[in-house]
């Protein structure tokens, strides 16, 4: 006889801790109105609205965007919201899974901030991805406001940023990506709200939401990151629908010992959500990062020094003798792809970001493209750049991306710099006319009408007074 011994589960945290939690974001989400929302708190969303949209015009001619439009006409479904880019109506989830994946396939999307000294800087989530499309595909159904739509966005980037700022550093560090796993919170917050759900509607719409939560750090480099963001969005407006057809779902699936927190991180830090919630808006602090690269977040303190030495000091690639990059131990944990071969890699190659800036002079979309990352020179230049860990900016902290950059050149000259902050930041932030101007980069790269461009830039800057958010779409097909 074979003896067996079954353990009984012990929770390794008090069942008590959070309680009521989840129902806190439940009310929440319900009870935020527009009159909440400070005329600070509301330009700060255009620019990352109209930002977002961009992203999903140039997003549309990537790779993957090809590949999406193939599956969704292959399904042979039709819809009333828009996949942005194209001509193609489809359901509302399917319009946020690809709207989704564009937004964040050039990883040129917009980037949470942390705030504690144990949340890494940069390493939250990228707020816009999951939550717009979500906002947008389920007001457009619906034929709702510019106000309902901001509102909904605002309320849902504001969940899925506090549970990202919440959750403990190990689920990050050990290979969940937080846009794909806290991207359904958000995006479920959002078509909660347009939705009119009530708070038990609200709590069921969140369970079955996180029940969805998934993502793997491992793929980036690979169409499937953006391909988290889009997941994200639709798991948001699927949650919603089953919800509101009488689905049901655990009551407190944030808390529970067997929970979100629980079972993603092994804990989290009930501080910095708990009655954190819009006090303060995490758009007004700490903020949210707009990119100036397509790259991702953690390179551009780094390039934004970079581009500002080869200004000062006239510095050609063929001068150079040899770079040094160094950071934080975890930056070179999400920055892996040290000998990129495609252009995916190089948005997570800091060797890739300094050669084509000491190249080209630039880095935008059209160097983020496989012919430019296999190019000899580029190559080359790539093996003479060394990025590792810096004790100095080790010592300066995670709530930082402190890069630190010396280029020796071939005449014995030494340079150096530092910056903790990119371009972008609320350190240094981006005005909406600059965000705008990135807005017409993304608008070209797509080959979009330039009447259409200036429309939407201006719609955008006036979403308030916007009576149907199908005025919008109708200038992204």
């Amino acid at each position: 006889m074979i003896e067996t011994t079954i353990q009984k589960f012990t929770p390794d945290i008090d069942p008590e801790k959070g309680r009521g939690l989840t129902n806190e974001v439940a009310q929440f989400i319900t009870g935020t109105a527009w009159s909440d929302l400070s005329d600070e708190l509301i330009e700060l969303g255009k620019k990352s609205i109209l930002d977002g949209l961009g992203l999903a015009l140039s997003g549309s001619v990537a790779k993957s965007g090809d590949i999406v439009g193939a599956y969704l006409s292959s399904m042979n479904t039709s819809g009333a919201a828009s996949v942005i880019g194209t001509d193609l109506k489809v359901p509302a989830r399917f319009a946020a899974f690809a709207n989704g994946v564009a937004i964040h396939a050039d990883d040129f999307d917009d980037t949470q901030l942390a705030v504690g000294k144990d949340r890494v800087y940069g390493l939250l989530t990228h707020p816009t991805a999951p939550v717009l499309p979500a906002a947008l595909a389920n007001a457009e159904v619906a034929g709702l406001s510019g106000i309902d739509f901001m509102l909904a966005y605002h309320i849902g980037v504001e969940v899925e940023c506090k549970v990202s700022e919440a959750i403990s550093p190990r689920h990050y560090q050990h290979g969940f990506h937080s846009t794909a796993t806290c991207g359904p919170l958000g995006a479920v917050a959002a078509a909660a709200k347009l939705g009119g759900f009530d708070a038990e509607q609200t709590v069921r719409a969140l369970a079955v939401a996180a029940s969805q939560s998934a993502g793997l750090r491992e793929n980036f480099g690979s169409m499937t990151k953006p391909f988290h963001a889009g997941r994200a969005a639709e798991s948001g407006i699927v949650a919603a629908d089953f919800a509101a057809l009488g689905w049901t779902a655990a009551e407190r699936i944030l808390e529970a010992p067997r929970g979100f927190f629980q079972a993603h991180g092994g804990g989290y830090d009930l501080d910095a959500i708990q009655g954190r919630l819009g006090d303060p808006w995490t758009f007004v602090s700490p903020g949210v990062s707009i990119k100036p690269h397509p790259s991702g977040s953690l390179t551009h303190p780094g390039m934004t020094e970079m581009a500002r030495l080869i200004r000062e000091h006239g510095i050609a690639a063929d001068q150079v003798e040899s770079v040094a990059v160094g950071t934080n131990h975890n930056m070179p944990n999400a920055l892996i792809h040290h000998k990129p071969t495609n252009e995916l890699q190089a948005k997570f190659s800091m060797e890739f970001c300094m050669a084509v800036l000491l190249i080209e002079g630039r880095a935008g979309l059209a160097e983020f493209t496989d012919d430019v990352v296999n190019r000899a020179d580029v190559q080359e230049l790539i093996s003479r750049i060394d990025f590792g860990v810096h004790p100095e900016a080790e010592a300066a902290g995670y709530d930082k991306m402190t890069t630190i950059i010396h280029i020796k050149l071939n005449d014995g000259r030494e340079i150096s710099g530092r910056a903790d902050f990119g371009k972008g930041s609320p350190a240094n932030p981006m005005t909406y006319d600059e965000a705008a101007e990135k807005f017409r980069g993304c608008a070209e790269f797509a080959r979009w009408p330039k009447a259409k461009t200036d429309k939407i830039i201006e719609t955008v800057r006036a979403l308030e007074i916007l009576q149907n958010v199908r005025e919008l779409t109708e200038s992204c097909l």
